[in-house]
């Protein structure tokens, strides 16, 4: 049997450590990165068969119809899954909850079909040390989905436990921080202008009256006090995380392919200093 390092057109990446399969497309992706023409197209699949090769066509086809330097995403969308019911189940929950935080539903993997430009200009992203699959839904570029049954695995079991799963969904999560912070900063705020109404009519209806007020009302009006008040506070913190994400994306920024202008040609850039 012919080993890969006997072939000449393919090149073997070694990792320094486990990188996850996420880490792993990233870490090759900015590897070849140097040796990537805007003009190319990049695939991105997982190797277990659970990404059918008979797809691929379809989305280099739509990819094929997009502009030169395009950076357009086309991404294969989950229609049918083969896993057990269990598994089906926490899918389920993972993607309510996942679309209660960001407004979006999960229907992409890491099959996907992208332009060279997109690789050289946008794979320096800092979310996409988070999670690669995410990242590609999250960034604001044009997105084309190509309806795609997952296949079943080829030999093996799946090695993702329990525990590796909440990991992998909690690293989906982390690139849409705006979106998430921004859904939770206006419940926080109508929460707690809820509970200062609350409040402040327990308190008029006991001035203004002679009706006697239980004293359950009071323990009431006072934890609607410290919900109000924790509310106050988690939005101030959900706030300077909002910053800290969007000063982080700007960090280090200097894409491999270059500073291109509205037209997509090399453009000239002098930086002035304070």
């Amino acid at each position: 049997m012919t080993h890969l390092d006997d072939v000449d057109d393919v090149r073997i990446l070694h990792a320094p450590f486990n990188l996850g399969h996420q880490g792993a497309l990233v870490f090759g992706l900015r590897a070849l990165t140097p040796q990537i023409a805007a003009e190319d197209w990049v695939v991105t699949m997982d190797a277990d068969g659970e990404d059918q090769p008979a797809d691929l066509p379809r989305l280099l086809g739509v990819l094929c119809k997009q502009p030169p330097g395009s950076l357009d995403v086309v991404l294969a969308h989950r229609t049918k899954r083969h896993e057990s019911w269990a598994f089906k189940g926490l899918y389920a929950a993972f993607k309510l909850l996942f679309r209660s935080l960001t407004g979006l539903v999960v229907r992409t993997g890491n099959y996907a079909a992208l332009s060279g430009a997109f690789v050289r200009d946008l794979l320096s992203h800092p979310s996409f040390d988070l999670s690669y699959s995410s990242t590609l839904v999250s960034l604001n570029v044009p997105t084309i989905l190509v309806p795609c049954e997952r296949g079943r695995r080829a030999i093996g079991q799946s090695r993702m436990g329990l525990s590796a799963l909440v990991r992998h969904g909690l690293g989906m999560l982390m690139p849409f921080t705006d979106r998430i912070a921004t859904r939770a900063l206006l419940a926080f705020a109508v929460l707690f202008a809820m509970s200062m109404l609350i409040a402040g009519t327990v308190a008029l209806v006991a001035a203004l009256t002679s009706h006697p007020i239980p004293v359950w009302t009071w323990y009431l009006l006072a934890s609607i006090l410290v919900v109000s008040l924790t509310s106050l506070g988690h939005s101030v913190l959900l706030f300077m995380l909002f910053a800290q994400s969007r000063g982080l994306a700007l960090r280090g920024l200097g894409p491999p392919g270059g500073v291109r202008d509205w037209r997509g040609e090399e453009a000239d850039v002098a930086v002035s200093q304070p």
